[in-house]
């Protein structure tokens, strides 16, 4: 299987791997993926072997103008790519680069998709190619699609990434005992700032829940993101508390799976707390709300406004479609999910279940 990144593209492919491994029990699975989001894959028991594409050497190989070295970087790898003897690959991905590693698996059997979905010519590399009728499904459909090509009626797991129990233990020890908060997570990636919803308005979101509704809040951060989710708890005025550090994508997964909510922008950590089984309230500004769809087996709510120029794939400066998305309509999702959602606490909290 190859889906090299991004962290909530490669966890929105557990759900399909989840299937695979139900269908072909006896089978060696092996993921193709790169270092930033492997930790998330090695967690998973249904993964026989993670295999790392060494994307960041290369590139540091090739910036120094080290052209031999990544030649012969390179040339080791593809040779224990080879090695590796694969009878079938699916390419999650669709991009020219997965199209050329599983060309250079040596695999008789090469699935992808056929184009549009499959980008950049990585049509060419596979033998197998699946036509969707819709192009415009959520990533959860249209991987789901790739393994059903293959006769894999199986469904995945109920909720599909796993939590290690080492995990949750630290969480549990971080967080303390008590009833389980509602995570808000402001940060999205750097090169998705656009996507961000506006820390005062997390903070207003806090407020509300600690005064009318008696529901505590954590402020949740990754890699540089601390200074923002600081800004969310000043903005709480003592509603909020940042959230305990996550050093890894499963600290961060056993972070979500602890609480009873989840609030944030379109990002990998949404999918992740989806996919362990906590609700989520997605904010929505320039993402598609139908490609982008948190995990279908958890309850979630989307809130956006719509404008005209939304949705788009470049985003913008002004980010007017996530300035314009009203406090009180977040927190009436919250209010839904919260109702209807689970009651956990810090000794109590649900186990996740996985795929792939």
């Amino acid at each position: 299987m190859i889906r090299l990144g991004a962290v909530g593209d490669v966890v929105r492919t557990l759900p399909a791997v989840s299937a695979l491994r139900a269908h072909y029990s006896d089978a060696h699975l092996t993921w193709m993926v790169e270092r930033k989001a492997a930790s998330v894959v090695e967690t998973q028991p249904w993964v026989d072997e993670v295999m790392l594409f060494p994307r960041e050497a290369l590139s540091d190989l090739v910036r120094r103008g080290r052209w031999l070295a990544a030649a012969g970087e390179a040339g080791r790898w593809i040779a224990a790519l080879r090695r590796g003897g694969f009878d079938l690959v699916l390419d999650f991905h669709g991009i020219l680069k997965s199209g050329l590693l599983a060309r250079l698996s040596g695999a008789p059997l090469r699935v992808g998709y056929a184009a549009p979905v499959a980008r950049e010519g990585s049509w060419l590399f596979t033998n197998r190619r699946v036509r969707l009728g819709d192009t415009r499904l959520s990533r959860f459909e249209r991987n789901e699609a790739l393994v059903r090509f293959l006769a894999v009626t199986e469904s995945a797991a109920q909720a599909p990434l796993c939590v290690p129990e080492a995990a949750r233990e630290r969480v549990r020890a971080s967080l303390g005992a008590g009833p389980a908060p509602v995570v808000l997570h402001p940060g999205t990636s750097d090169s998705t700032p656009y996507k961000r919803w506006d820390p005062e308005q997390y903070g207003a979101l806090a407020k509300v829940l600690a005064g009318a509704d008696g529901v505590s809040c954590i402020v949740s951060f990754g890699p540089g993101e601390r200074e923002l989710a600081r800004s969310v708890v000043d903005a709480a005025d003592g509603a909020a508390r940042l959230a305990p550090e996550t050093p890894s994508l499963p600290d961060l997964a056993a972070l979500f799976a602890w609480c009873r909510l989840f609030v944030g922008s379109d990002s990998g950590p949404l999918h992740v707390a989806s996919l362990v089984g906590t609700p989520v309230v997605q904010i929505l500004g320039p993402t598609d709300p139908v490609v982008n769809a948190p995990y279908p087996g958890t309850p979630s709510r989307a809130v956006r406004v719509p404008v005209p120029c939304s949705p788009c794939r470049r985003g913008c400066a002004e980010a007017t479609c996530m300035r314009g998305v009203p406090t009180r309509d977040v927190v009436s999702a919250a209010r839904e999910l919260l109702v209807g959602g689970p009651v956990r606490s810090a000794g109590t909290a649900g186990t996740a279940a996985i795929a792939v």
